[in-house]
């Protein structure tokens, strides 16, 4: 135990400045993925409910293939075989963008169970008065699906974090979490402590947007 122990002041004494950044990359990965996944699905799952049949066919497709394929697979395909065809991406925004079109399919499927909920009768009233389709899902049905999954979209948002050290696979300028730990692994060969010190970063974090759900929950929920 005092082994462990004077491992970790170690870590901490020697690489507490490269820490600090790789954690600061990580949450930049998080919160750009997260935020751009969950515009995305917003947009899917309006299309998703149109009136237009070959545009919800089109989302249910994009939906099934990124719910269920892996990150890295989708990773590997961007930074390797998008070069191929003359597509070339920088390897951060590669590491976003796989993080996106993940992130976006699981908002537009939590949302699809938030539309479900929603009682049919607002949305036979809101047609009989005469609103567009535009107006029924800006009004109406997206803002009442966005209260009824804030706790789904919170463990989406803590599994984007996770997923954020995909980012190890690939030489980013500056390394996230997961890939300073597989460095200083390598140069220290300290892998226990390494671990562990970014795996209290990584459970430290999920507390924090745990918590932060919960209150937007008890503020903005729609309970039933």
């Amino acid at each position: 135990m005092n082994g462990l122990l004077n491992d970790l002041g170690e870590l901490v004494g020697e690489y507490a400045g490269q820490f600090a950044q790789a954690y600061f990359v990580m949450l930049e990965i998080t919160a750009l993925s997260f935020i751009l996944g969950f515009a995305l699905g917003i947009i899917l799952t309006v299309a998703r409910i149109s009136p237009v049949p070959p545009l919800r066919c089109a989302v249910t497709v994009f939906v099934e293939v990124f719910r269920n394929v892996p990150v890295l697979c989708t990773l590997v395909f961007i930074v390797f075989a998008l070069p191929e065809v003359g597509l070339v991406v920088d390897y951060l925004p590669a590491v976003v963008l796989s993080l996106v079109m993940v992130c976006a399919a699981f908002t537009c499927d939590n949302l699809a169970a938030g539309v479900n909920a929603i009682d049919p009768g607002q949305i036979e009233a809101a047609r009989a008065i005469g609103l567009s389709f535009r107006h029924i899902a800006g009004s109406i049905v997206i803002p009442q699906a966005l209260r009824s999954v804030i706790q789904p979209m919170t463990t989406l948002l803590i599994q984007v974090m996770i997923s954020s050290s995909t980012g190890a696979m690939v030489p980013l300028a500056h390394l996230e979490l997961t890939g300073l730990v597989s460095k200083i692994n390598t140069a220290k060969a300290l892998g226990i402590p390494t671990f562990l010190l970014a795996a209290l970063l990584y459970v430290f974090t999920g507390l924090v947007f745990a918590f932060i759900g919960r209150q937007l929950e008890k503020r903005f929920g729609l309970w039933r």
